[in-house]
């Protein structure tokens, strides 16, 4: 099935019109229309080949939201008409320990993500949802409320499930003191939901000029990490510390703050190795951690609770001609919070 997308050729190109080919459904396949995608700064990552391992043509997208146009026979939770969504994967192996889990995110054989992975069914690479439609497994779709605004709940297919993720597989909630390191797509989610599951929250920000906005996304206090004297009465305080920043940063000054058997964990992706002093860790029993995504039923229930609790990503929404500047845009940190394309733009162009 043609399909109308925009993709990077090589590491240096713009991304551009391209068409791709969608497969003809299976009879547990959901074909969506999407309406809207989110830009994740990974997108740009693998558009550039920064994290190496790129095929191009590379079509990114893995924050989807959109409605259903066709079922496959088989199909039982979607019908033609309905709202979906497609976050971060596609497929997995759906037998190993990770999967029969409801972990496929964690599969052992590694799960097919959403673009720049194995296409199982068509060869070559996956394509994401900078597109027009996408084909997918209906294990892999997920329910969205019609209540919700679809633009501003793209981005919770991976911004959100990133941070909902370790907030929930580490208990936090009321009585825990809980910091967001990084007020961007990812730390905002975090302070929203840390605020909705009765944590008292502290961000963590390089910029003063997020003061204010940290406050209005829910977080209890806003340190400004540069200043000495803010992070000291935060010392051996903390019950968990979730850190977004990708950029090379200090990651001793946070396992600090972190009290007896405290967590402090990665899901940010940093292009170097963070030195770790020993002793942060030993005294007093402290662990550094990471998270992936979540799950597809762990999403699902993150979609849920956005909804039922309202909450959504901060969001500029673009048209897909915009999305090179976009990209420069995000480099510089100008975006407040998450970029989503409007695909529409794509169709009437």
């Amino acid at each position: 099935m043609p399909t109308k997308a925009y993709a990077a050729s090589s590491p240096t190109s713009s991304l551009a019109p391209f068409t791709l080919n969608r497969r003809d459904l299976l009879p547990t396949d959901v074909a969506i229309e999407i309406l809207y995608c989110g830009v994740c700064h990974s997108d740009l990552h693998q558009a550039r080949n920064e994290w190496s391992g790129t095929i191009y043509p590379c079509v990114p997208g893995h924050e989807i939201v959109g409605r259903v146009t066709k079922v496959g026979a088989q199909v039982k939770r979607f019908k033609p008409g309905d709202l979906a969504a497609v976050g971060c994967m596609v497929d997995s192996c759906g037998v190993c320990k990770s999967c029969k889990r409801g972990l496929e995110q964690y599969c052992e054989a590694f799960p097919t993500w959403t673009y720049n992975g194995q296409d199982k069914h068509l060869g070559g690479p996956t394509f994401g949802g900078y597109s027009d439609a996408i084909v997918v497994d209906e294990a892999f779709t997920l329910r969205i409320s019609d209540k919700v605004n679809l633009a501003a709940t793209a981005p919770l297919l991976c911004a959100g499930i990133t941070t909902y993720s370790p907030l929930r597989h580490w208990k936090v909630g009321p009585g825990k003191k809980v910091g967001v390191v990084g007020l961007g797509g990812l730390g905002h989610m975090a302070v929203k939901f840390a605020r909705a599951f009765g944590a008292h929250v502290v961000l963590f920000t390089t910029s003063p000029r997020k003061v204010e906005d940290g406050l209005r996304l829910g977080a209890h206090e806003v340190v400004v990490s540069s200043d000495a004297n803010q992070m000291a009465k935060h010392q051996r305080s903390f019950d968990f510390i979730i850190d977004a920043v990708s950029a090379d940063h200090d990651i001793n000054a946070y396992l600090s703050l972190l009290g007896l058997d405290g967590t402090l964990t990665l899901v940010g992706a940093p292009e170097k190795p963070l030195p770790v002093a020993a002793f942060n860790l030993l005294l007093p029993r402290r662990s550094f951690a990471g998270s992936g995504i979540g799950g597809i039923a762990e999403t699902q229930e993150m979609l849920d609770f956005c909804a039922e609790h309202e909450i959504t990503s901060d969001v500029e929404v673009i048209a897909i001609q915009q999305i090179n500047e976009a990209y420069e845009r995000l480099l510089k940190g100008d975006v407040r919070y998450r970029f989503v394309i409007d695909m529409a733009s794509l169709r009437d162009a």
